[in-house]
């Protein structure tokens, strides 16, 4: 029987459940090709907890989905925290483990170099008696289980600390939307990382607490994608992100039948999502959140422009960005995106961020939609219009793109440019590059691209 979760703001018990679901016999995970049942997986979280080292933190390395989904319960046992850095490169993991001076590291792989304390996992292969598991775990609910940081598309990379009442809380809100689209039980395939505050609500924490089993792989290539689709039975979840969803798209691969995809970490434009739902037969969903609230609204981008909020989600617009209740957050979180409201405040619309906004001699343009016109020129694959640090002596700063378009050259560009948008908006420089520097979730660092223009300059 499901949890029901609906009255954390005042009401939250003293302990909730590690699994939301209490049937050791269900179908937890799906690795190399085999089921693990709940009771197993508990059996291998209690080995591993064991021989954790005393500490008040681990940063969780684990790229295999099983090994990460282990040693993030098996931490959660032993009252830790898991660390969640923004990206596995080492200067984040350096920077990360320097603020929490009281931690280890936790992987499943031989890394070398290894960071500071590395503990490797030991083999999961091997079958333990489900016996040791016949305590279903509680943890209290005000426990900081993970804190993760942001991807720094916007700066530089912030903290932001889960307690467990609260990824409870947040996964209430995912089960509820998902449920009414694929039914009482699904299982997941995902192609994002389980570090990434995304990846970790969709293919993480649907396992823990609902009915739901997910794929051990991250396939990246699309027929690894449809390799493990394969390998699940229906109804199936494919969980991506715009960049993977192109990719499938455009590989012309056929896909075993899925009964949604899911998409976030960019916006997913329309026509995307109309081109993939006609070549694989499925809804597209797109949900809306970040990693200091986590997921809060939902809508199929094929059909609609409007998102639909949550139940218990509030938004209040500010004159800088919008402020959000929901029933996993303990104090409202303001994030930079400007919305306007409709339907008594149940739906909204983006009208671009704050930090996005660009006013120069009176007139308004902002950098999301300067970038939806760029990516709207025929023979334009991917690309990025973004603001250059410093300013003129008035203060404006000047408007940089970075395209990905084989066979144009940067005046065509700007010539369709410049009869979609204000000559006051046209980026200069606009440079013609092979790739952009995406991290494995399809985001843009700042500061990636600001390397990527300099080394062109």
């Amino acid at each position: 029987m499901a949890i029901v979760y609906d009255t954390y703001r005042h009401e939250a018990p003293q302990r909730l459940p590690l699994l939301g679901v209490s049937d050791p016999g269900r179908i937890l995970t799906w690795r190399n090709g085999k089921p693990i049942s709940a009771a197993e997986f508990l059996a291998q979280v209690h080995a591993v907890a064991e021989g954790l080292p005393m500490a008040a933190a681990a940063v969780n390395l684990c790229e295999d989905r099983y090994a990460f989904l282990v040693a993030f319960c098996a931490v959660v046992l032993r009252g830790q925290t898991n660390l969640l850095p923004s990206s596995r490169a080492q200067q984040a993991i350096d920077e990360v483990m320097a603020a929490h001076p009281d931690c280890y590291a936790l992987g499943e792989q031989a890394l070398d170099p290894a960071p500071p304390g590395y503990r490797q996992l030991p083999p999961l292969d091997a079958a333990l008696a489900p016996e040791a598991a016949t305590v279903w775990p509680l943890i209290p609910a005000e426990q900081v289980v993970a804190i993760g940081y942001t991807s720094g598309s916007t700066g530089v990379p912030g903290a932001n600390p889960k307690t467990w009442r609260s990824f409870c809380a947040s996964s209430a809100g995912n089960l509820a939307m998902l449920h009414a689209s694929l039914g009482p039980r699904f299982e997941i395939v995902a192609t994002v990382p389980p570090q990434h505050m995304y990846g970790l609500e969709m293919s993480i924490l649907l396992p823990l607490l609902g009915e739901a089993g997910v794929h051990a792989g991250r396939p990246f290539f699309p027929a690894d994608v449809a390799a493990a689709v394969a390998e699940v039975p229906a109804p199936r979840l494919l969980v991506t992100t715009p960049v993977h969803l192109r990719a499938l798209v455009e590989s012309g691969i056929a896909l075993p039948p899925i009964a949604a995809m899911l998409s976030a970490t960019a916006p997913l434009p329309a026509e995307l999502a109309r081109a993939a739902e006609q070549r694989f037969g499925a809804p597209v969903l797109e949900v809306f959140g970040s990693t200091e609230t986590c997921v809060f609204a939902s809508r199929r981008p094929a059909v609609d422009e409007d998102w639909a909020l949550y139940d218990g989600a509030v938004l209040h617009p500010q004159p800088d960005g919008t402020a959000v209740e929901a029933p996993q957050l303990d104090a409202p979180v303001t994030l930079a995106d400007i919305v306007s409201l409709s339907d008594a405040g149940r739906h909204f619309r983006l009208r671009g961020r704050h930090a996005d906004m660009l006013e120069i001699a009176g007139k308004r343009a902002s950098l999301g939609d300067l970038t939806r016109r760029l990516l709207a020129i025929p023979g334009v694959r991917d690309g990025v219009v973004f603001q250059l640090d410093g300013g003129d002596a008035l203060g404006v700063h000047r408007i940089a793109a970075l395209v990905v378009a084989p066979g144009l050259d940067e005046h065509v560009i700007l010539d369709a440019l410049r009869r979609a948008v204000d000559p006051l908006f046209l980026p200069r420089p606009l440079k013609l590059v092979a790739a952009l520097p995406r991290n494995e979730t399809g985001k843009l660092p700042r500061a990636a691209l600001l390397e990527v223009l300099h080394r062109h300059d």
